[in-house]
């Protein structure tokens, strides 16, 4: 890999060369997609998703760019849903679904295989369909075939991995008019402010000094990131920051949440990599020699994502949830582990959450670009043996 170049982050005519698909406009129209889902649901009846009545349990299918709004759902639903949610778009269509369940297939191009299989066995089971996608799709088709709803997707928005919040909105919309979920209008209306407010903080032409997605980028083009959230919507940041990282960036990078993961999190910070070339003031060791010492290896960093720190009207476990993060974040500094943290500001979970994606989803964008990488493309998805897409 190319060595990190910052100067690209800022100069529009080389980052454009480099970025020539535009994912980060892409990634900044993310609030209007919420917005379009928004006047969507309004001119279609979503009260006939399910027959108008709370399904018995929810499967959602889902791969790629759209697993991400799998994780979003089941966040919602564990969180204060009614229902059971499952989660898988590759394998076959879990055997209890059946006539008085849900099927959501989610799919921006409408051709992934998985999804479109299993929304046709869910018609011959005779569950209720919801599919997400685009429009005059196998996925569209296999919704009408099971009498279901379908809600088009965008044809513009390009990449399934910039398009997860008109995706997400659509679903949520979708499940809360069948009691799946009670996230009313006026939750999303938030979060497309929220995502406007971010994409104006990160735009392209605010330099990295005062663009904190720049800055992140920068940080990680020298670290090998764990990615930590402190709960259960940080947590699902954490994912997104980790996949996007490794298909925008192609940096590997491994993520957890606590309070589950606190244990390997913190083994980690006395391994190989907490102290790789590194100084006793946790700087790099210049005087470090590479034949006797060994080649220079990545230099452990910890990227915590946090919710806002608990007020005293709280409850205990958020308290309890804060002080086991802080405990762990100093831990880490205290083995001279960097710890980037960024805290997100106090709303709805899907606020919180879209803050905390925003902020790493183009970090993740100019961490590629300052490598020199087109962040949109995966070298080698195409040479691999993977399900093909689904017939017309």
């Amino acid at each position: 890999m190319a060595p990190f170049d910052e100067t690209l982050l800022d100069d529009e005519g080389r980052r454009r060369a480099v970025d020539p698909s535009d994912l980060l406009r892409a990634l900044a129209g993310a609030g209007a997609q919420v917005r379009r889902a928004l006047t969507l649901a309004e001119e279609t009846d979503l009260t006939r998703v399910a027959g108008g009545e709370r399904p018995r349990a929810v499967h959602v299918a889902a791969v790629g760019g759209a697993e991400s709004v799998s994780t979003v759902l089941d966040l919602l639903v564990s969180r204060s849903g009614p229902v059971l949610l499952t989660c898988d778009g590759s394998g076959p269509l879990p055997g209890w679904v059946g006539a008085l369940d849900l099927v959501i297939a989610i799919s921006l191009s409408g051709r992934a295989e998985g999804p479109v299989r299993q929304v046709r066995e869910a018609a011959r089971r005779g569950a209720h369909v919801l599919t997400i996608g685009a429009p005059d799709s196998p996925l569209a088709a296999a919704a009408a075939g099971a009498r279901g709803v379908h809600l088009p997707m965008d044809l513009g928005v390009g990449h399934s991995r910039a398009a997860l919040w008109g995706m997400a909105a659509r679903a949520v919309l979708a499940a809360s008019a069948c009691g799946i979920v009670d996230v009313r209008a006026s939750v999303l209306a938030a979060v497309a402010d929220r995502l406007d407010e971010q994409a104006e903080r990160f735009r392209p032409d605010a330099e990295y000094f005062v663009n904190p997605a720049k800055t992140l980028a920068v940080e990680l083009s020298a670290l090998a990131p764990v990615v930590l959230g402190d709960g259960p919507v940080t947590g699902v940041a954490a994912r997104r920051t980790s996949a996007m990282l490794a298909r925008t960036a192609r940096t590997p990078a491994t993520w957890g949440r606590l309070p589950d993961a606190a244990a390997q999190v913190v083994a980690c910070l006395s391994g190989p990599y907490a102290d790789a070339g590194t100084a006793p003031d946790g700087g790099r060791d210049i005087f470090a020699d590479p034949y006797l010492d060994g080649p220079v290896g990545p230099r452990l960093g910890l990227l915590f994502l946090r919710d806002p720190v608990p007020t005293p009207e709280d409850d205990a476990g958020e308290l309890e949830r804060h002080n086991t993060a802080q405990s762990v974040a100093d831990h880490a500094t205290a083995s001279g582990v960097r710890v980037i943290e960024h805290v997100a500001g106090p709303g709805h979970d899907l606020e919180r959450l879209a803050e905390l994606v925003a902020l790493t989803d183009f970090a993740s964008a100019y961490l590629a670009i300052g490598h020199g990488l087109d962040p949109a493309c995966t070298p080698g998805i195409s040479d691999l043996h993977l399900p093909q897409k689904a017939p017309e």
